[in-house]
């Protein structure tokens, strides 16, 4: 593993106290609800929360518990898989910028455009040539969105191989997460140092705009992490609720009113 990597424990800071901590998640979600309540009335701006992380490190589990409080209208959520021949038949941001979000919206990327670096990268089906000039693709493009808007919200869930191999367990013993299993996890675990040092040269080479590195061995200190980055995100971006345009058809209701 790289020396980036090394400097985050997947597990989290030995402060943070799990009670105590659950119990300002709830209130740091209830805040999420009410800056994204200010965003889609402003509908000036826009967050693009990126989630890129191994098998099992939680993505889809944080999406929900993270928006759990919003509005299901607010927020939009897309999850990028082997590109389709029409895809292929573009260049590898085309369907990327598809997908962003409109003024007002949040949307989530539950893996992204890094994927066109990550995955040919390991597996070496797309010359090395290519995949060097996408570093700097991917920094003007995400440079590109905040100049109009878009604020760009990049998360690497740090996940243990330990921990990573007990959820893929789970996903084998428990029944219920039976459709959660795929083989292919397995076969990805096995590039785990591969990817990781892939992961590696994306921290230092694509971040212009900054990663954030969040310990999720553990779902709480996930939600916590991201929730904490999400708000400090919004206070910087400080959405306001408009002011009526007119009040000419504001009903007078002194004159409106019935009597019995």
């Amino acid at each position: 593993m790289g020396s980036i990597l090394k400097t985050h424990n997947p597990d989290g800071p030995s402060t943070w106290d799990k009670d105590k901590t659950e119990v300002e998640n709830e209130k740091l979600l209830w805040e999420i609800y009410e800056y994204s309540k200010r965003l889609i009335a402003e509908s000036k701006q826009s967050i693009l929360l990126v989630l890129q992380g191994m098998d099992a490190s939680g993505k889809d589990g944080l999406t929900r518990q993270l928006f759990q409080k919003s509005s299901a209208a607010w927020v939009t959520v897309h999850s990028f898989k082997k590109p389709t021949d029409e895809e292929y038949a573009h260049d590898f941001l085309w369907r990327i910028h598809s997908r962003t979000p409109r003024h007002g919206m949040i949307t989530v990327f539950n893996r992204s455009h890094y994927e066109d670096i990550l995955v040919p990268s390991v597996y070496g089906f797309i010359d090395k040539k290519i995949i060097d000039k996408r570093y700097k693709q991917i920094n003007d493009f995400e440079t590109h969105l905040e100049a109009n808007g878009t604020r760009v919200v990049k998360i690497y869930l740090n996940l243990s191989k330990s921990v990573q191999e007990r959820k893929l367990l789970e996903r084998i013993n428990t029944p219920e997460k039976h459709w959660k299993h795929s083989d292919g996890d397995w076969e990805t675990r096995e590039r785990w140092d591969d990817f990781m040092d892939v992961y590696e040269k994306i921290f230092d080479k694509c971040n212009d705009i900054p990663w954030h590195i969040v310990p999720c061995n553990k779902n709480w200190t996930k939600v916590h992490a991201v929730a904490k980055i999400l708000i400090d995100t919004f206070k910087e971006m400080d959405p306001k609720y408009p002011t009526l345009d007119s009040e000419k058809f504001v009903p007078n209701y002194e004159k409106a009113k019935i009597t019995y």
